[in-house]
């Protein structure tokens, strides 16, 4: 069965009809006693390692050793100290949105509990890079930084745009170590894109001015701050801006990853 290509609108308790699931949990991955976790996986492509949606967890406390993959991730409600071998710690707090780099060596500890929307990327068939220390490998978006950092764009990629070009600009805060996904901030001018297959997946959280996606077959969705949301690669749609937006985003190129298995 294909995946489907649609425009997901992330919700903090998961869809209305479903809401989230407890999760089965194995005590070897914990320090401490055994959380509650639940979540809701809005989209997944196994075999690419691309996992997006909304988690839950009680107080706890992981087993140290290589984090999973690289994650894009948004707090909406607690705080987590990611802690290295040498038991110094980064806090990341409710509101911030953070990464994480595959394979550093790390335990998640936090007291209280946790929400986050997550854009997980761990391809199955690439072994982890070999990383010794955690130094930079957990970074908080900080947005008055990254605003400053915005330079003006030589392409209007990914979109193919109608009408006058508008002023696009971009920072980039984390790259994988793979080359092919992406996180930063992006600002834009009014604009429309053609109707075409999006070139790569993309996490988007407005932080002001709004969008409009429109999809191939005619279903039209609204984004303003504060919003969440999630395009598939070959999702058929065109965007339209009609005054101004700001965004972070996390992208994924699949073209770009690369492929050792045997």
């Amino acid at each position: 069965m294909g995946i489907e290509k649609r425009v997901i609108r992330l919700e903090p308790e998961g869809p209305a009809a479903v809401g989230l699931s407890k999760m089965a949990l194995d005590p070897a991955d914990f320090q401490s006693e055994l959380p509650e976790q639940r979540v809701h996986v809005y989209f997944e492509d196994a075999d690419l390692g691309l996992s997006i949606g909304v988690w839950t967890t009680t107080s706890m406390q992981e087993a140290f050793g290589p984090y999973p993959g690289d994650e894009f991730m948004g707090l909406l409600e607690g705080q987590v100290v990611m802690v290295d071998g040498d038991d110094n710690g980064t806090t990341v707090r409710q509101g911030d949105f953070f990464c994480i780099r595959n394979a550093i060596p790390i335990s998640w500890k936090q007291v209280g509990c946790l929400r986050k929307f997550y854009m997980t990327y761990n391809n199955p068939r690439v072994p982890p890079p070999d990383i010794v220390s955690t130094a930079g490998g957990v970074t908080v978006l900080d947005k008055a930084a990254l605003e400053a950092g915005l330079s003006k764009m030589t392409t209007t990629d990914p979109f193919e745009i109608v009408g006058d070009l508008p002023l696009q600009r971009d920072v980039n805060h984390f790259t994988n170590d793979a080359g092919n996904m992406f996180v930063g901030m992006w600002d834009s001018t009014p604009f429309e894109s053609e109707l075409r297959p999006f070139p790569c997946h993309e996490l988007v959280q407005v932080l002001e001015g709004g969008v409009t996606v429109t999809e191939g077959d005619g279903a039209v969705h609204a984004f303003g701050a504060g919003d969440v949301f999630f395009v598939p690669m070959g999702t058929v749609c065109s965007w339209r801006v009609t005054d101004y937006i700001k965004k972070y985003y996390g992208m994924l190129d699949p073209s770009g990853a690369p492929d050792v298995s045997s």
